[in-house]
């Protein structure tokens, strides 16, 4: 049975609405008002792409979509058809539809390898077959007491060689005491939120700054007070001036994130007096600080902390991979009782096998070896995608060279919309955060976000610059 011929409008690629939905929607009116009747077939995917000039996968994902909602059914060789069992008499009432996906917005822990894609380090670069050949080791080894719940705070054995790690790599000098292992940076954030925060409490925020750090304190109704940032990172004289008692302040002093520049020493010294003063914290947020490219990795906030006012957050995530599910936080020595108290009620502990590899691949050397591997790849990787990217889209960006960090800023030339440009790459199958999504106050400029550690060579960067370029 040839498909059914299918008249949709004009796409508008400046419409508020997705291409996908833009596309559902023509498709799921032409059902109800009849003009596709049940077991109608429709075109396929490809053929649809190419009718409309747009990529497969924003047809995939406005199929997928219909088929949710029982508007359409896959048939296989007999292709894709309108579902038999709608009444031909009437239309379906929107309101027993299921919700859309919300593709348009980007999840900041997405569950997907996409080109550009924020937060992940190059998995094609891990050593898995030595990272196998410890996790088999640690298996064969494993005893009856490793298989009980594992302790709350984290394993001995790791947290021994994160406070040798730290003490070489970072400068902070610590005991395994002040080491909580915890599942992430958010349960960080909340660990620290409960055991030191109360409700209404203000607490300091970069801005532009990592959005899902003010949806964690807002659910603890905790206030997060937007403070602009420079070229030498957070203002604190604008801090102490909108909002003077806060209790705490978080920060990323390595490389601002999103914007990479690192915090100046005159800053870092105001900020660490200002809380010895009044007697407030600062999270040192060391999410990629291992990554300079320009000159070796600056020593952490936490190293010039002689008030005990700082705790540090660290994480594995972006240095190992994402599916490790593990970080860790330093806390000042006499806030140790109460740490262990609160984690002993809000946790159940990191798996104690992951923990005994990581510990094992930290001991025997593997974790600093993949760690310069990592920033020598990481520095070409950084050129070869800026250079690639450039000579595609030169005329309608400026590309931030930033001295560390993941990621590539994409200034947009122009009043382009950098959350509708997201929108689009993100329908053909590119990733991207735009910058207004982290920023609160007086930065909304529009700008890309990209990492780049996953991008191969420059050819690659070319060629997905034309993709960026479709989207436009």
């Amino acid at each position: 049975m040839p498909a059914a011929k299918l008249q949709i409008q004009p796409i508008d690629p400046a419409a508020a609405a997705p291409l996908y939905q833009q596309i559902c929607d023509r498709i799921r009116d032409a059902i109800t008002n009849g003009v596709l009747k049940p077991g109608d077939r429709i075109p396929s995917a490809r053929a649809l792409a190419n009718e409309l000039g747009l990529a497969r996968g924003t047809i995939e994902a406005a199929y997928s979509l219909l088929a949710a909602e029982g508007y359409i059914e896959a048939r296989r060789q007999a292709g894709t058809i309108v579902s038999p069992v709608l009444d031909p008499q009437g239309p379906i009432a929107r309101s027993a539809a299921l919700p859309a996906p919300r593709v348009d917005v980007v999840s900041f822990r997405p569950e997907s390898i996409l080109p550009f894609q924020m937060g992940l380090p190059a998995l094609d670069a891990f050593p898995r077959k030595i990272w196998a050949r410890l996790g088999a080791r640690s298996v064969r080894a494993m005893q009856p007491s490793d298989m009980i719940h594992p302790p709350v705070c984290g394993l001995a054995s790791l947290r021994m060689e994160i406070v040798k790690y730290l003490q070489i790599a970072r400068g902070i000098s610590c005991s395994p005491s002040q080491v909580f292992l915890t599942s992430g940076y958010r349960q960080s954030v909340e660990l620290i939120g409960y055991a030191l925060l109360k409700a209404g409490d203000g607490v300091w925020l970069e801005d532009p700054g990592y959005p899902p750090t003010r949806k964690i304190l807002k659910y603890m109704n905790i206030e997060g007070v937007s403070v602009p940032v420079d070229e030498e990172g957070i203002i604190v004289s604008d801090a102490t001036k909108l909002a003077p008692r806060a209790r705490a302040a978080v920060v990323t002093p390595a490389h601002q994130s999103p914007l990479c520049m690192s915090l100046s020493l005159p800053r870092r010294l105001a900020l660490l007096d200002w809380a010895a003063r009044s007697k407030a914290w600062i999270v040192e947020d060391d999410y990629d600080g291992e990554y300079r490219y320009v000159s070796r990795p600056l020593p952490a906030l936490k190293s010039l902390d002689r008030d005990g006012r700082v705790l540090y957050a660290g994480t594995f995530s972006k240095v190992l991979f994402p599916g490790i599910r593990l970080a860790y936080l330093v806390v000042p020595l006499v806030q140790v009782e109460r740490f262990t108290q609160v984690i002993e009620s809000l946790s159940a502990g990191s798996p104690g096998l992951t923990q005994t590899i990581v510990a094992a691949f930290l001991s025997g050397g593997h974790f600093a070896r993949h760690i310069q591997r990592m920033r020598k790849l990481y520095a070409v990787r950084r050129e070869a995608t800026a250079a690639g990217l450039e000579s595609v889209l030169g005329k309608h960006v400026r590309i931030d060279r930033q001295p560390g960090g993941m990621h590539l800023i994409l200034r947009l030339r122009g009043d382009r919309s950098d959350r509708r440009l997201v929108a689009s790459m993100r329908a053909g199958g590119l990733y991207a955060e735009a910058l207004t999504d982290w920023t609160r106050g007086r930065y909304g400029v529009s700008g890309l976000l990209l990492n780049f550690t996953n991008i191969d060579s420059q050819r690659t960067a070319e060629n997905l610059g034309r993709r960026i370029l479709d989207s436009m």
